[in-house]
């Protein structure tokens, strides 16, 4: 899961992911990151935090970190929140294997639409719960789907 700054929707991307699937018995590495390294390190936006914690789903020990040329070669997808974060992913890519793992998250609900995943940070909390709405579908659906693979 990317975004820019690895702290709203990314997190609450993993996190999301990472709750479905474990309810569902899917054995998945979920991970995210961003391409703006001044949050390296730091929590989640607290707004991300409660935002998910009010659906039962506990982001608190997920930190942010860059995404490096690594997460092609540790990872089977590579999810993007926007046309930016496509664009840094595409940018650190190597092969047609790396540029193929990659997609706007939000194609698993909206196939080959390319839509984006606003930036909730400006937007308040409604914004934030707007983000989780979508970001829960998508995962959602996306679990059904690799739960018949």
């Amino acid at each position: 899961m990317v975004c820019l700054g690895n702290i709203c929707r990314s997190p609450m991307a993993e996190g999301i992911l990472r709750h479905k699937a474990k309810e569902k018995g899917l054995h998945i590495e979920v991970d995210s990151a961003g391409f703006e390294p001044y949050h390296s390190g730091d929590c989640a936006d607290s707004r991300a935090i409660a935002t998910a914690k009010k659906y039962g789903i506990d982001i608190n020990d997920i930190r942010s970190r860059t995404f490096k040329y690594e997460d092609f070669k540790k990872f089977d997808k590579i999810f993007v929140m926007d046309n930016r974060n496509y664009t840094d992913v595409m940018r650190v890519a190597k092969s047609d294997t790396d540029r193929q793992k990659t997609d706007f998250i939000l194609n698993i609900t909206h196939p080959g639409e390319n839509r984006m995943v606003p930036d909730p940070y400006y937007g308040g909390n409604t914004g934030f719960e707007n983000v989780f709405e979508m970001l829960d579908r998508a995962c959602e659906k996306f679990c059904e789907k690799a739960a018949c693979l």
